[in-house]
């Protein structure tokens, strides 16, 4: 059977008019999904600002309290601590740095 030259243009404008509404919604995705990663990022930008600001605050109030104590505190206070905290960087091989999350985020 062969097809009317009328019925082909008008199924070739059927599926341009499909790819528009697909190129349309995927755009729309794409908005929708760049918008939220912009947010997501406003927001750890914010926490991350905060942790640095303690993180500050936190070794201001460390090396204040290392000046004000005797050092048979010091030395009482450094033997309670465990070695991983007095030394990271000397850690076992063992142990290993948390993984990665490599997979996205459901938004």
């Amino acid at each position: 059977l062969s097809a009317s030259p009328l019925s082909c243009s008008a199924s070739g404008a059927s599926v341009v008019a499909i790819d528009n509404k697909i190129e349309q919604a995927m755009d729309l995705v794409k908005n929708h999904l760049m918008y939220a990663v912009r947010e997501e990022v406003e927001v750890l930008k914010e926490q991350i600002k905060e942790l640095l600001e303690k993180n500050s605050q936190l070794e201001r109030e460390n090396s204040l309290l290392k000046t004000l104590a005797s050092p048979e505190q010091l030395e009482k206070f450094q033997s309670r601590l465990p070695a991983e905290v007095l030394c990271p960087e000397e850690q076992s091989p063992g142990v290993a740095a948390p993984a990665q999350h490599s997979g996205g985020s459901a938004v």
